[in-house]
């Protein structure tokens, strides 16, 4: 993926209708959702919610991980863990 793809795929450009529909969230989860800390979308200069390409596929896999039964604490170790993890590889990499 190159710089500009991986800055779009971050770059927030949903309202929260659009990523309720394309992540099959409903918006009141979203929010639910935003202050457990699951994911942070942008704002606008109005604070309006902005939802990228990167925030529709954590949502994804937030909902996989409640499909398996999970709550939203476990949810929340579980996403830390892995992206703590995705960091130790990359330096571990870089060594």
């Amino acid at each position: 993926m190159t710089q500009e793809e991986q800055s779009r795929s971050a770059r927030g450009v949903y309202g929260i209708s659009v990523a309720a529909e394309l992540s099959g969230i409903g918006p009141q989860t979203l929010r639910l959702y935003e202050r457990w800390g699951l994911l942070t979308p942008s704002r606008t200069a109005g604070g309006t919610r902005r939802y990228s390409d990167d925030d529709i596929e954590l949502l994804r896999r937030v909902t996989e991980l409640v499909d398996q039964g999970i709550n939203l604490a476990g949810i929340v170790q579980i996403l830390d863990l892995q992206n703590r993890n995705s960091q130790l590889v990359s330096d571990n990499s870089k060594l």
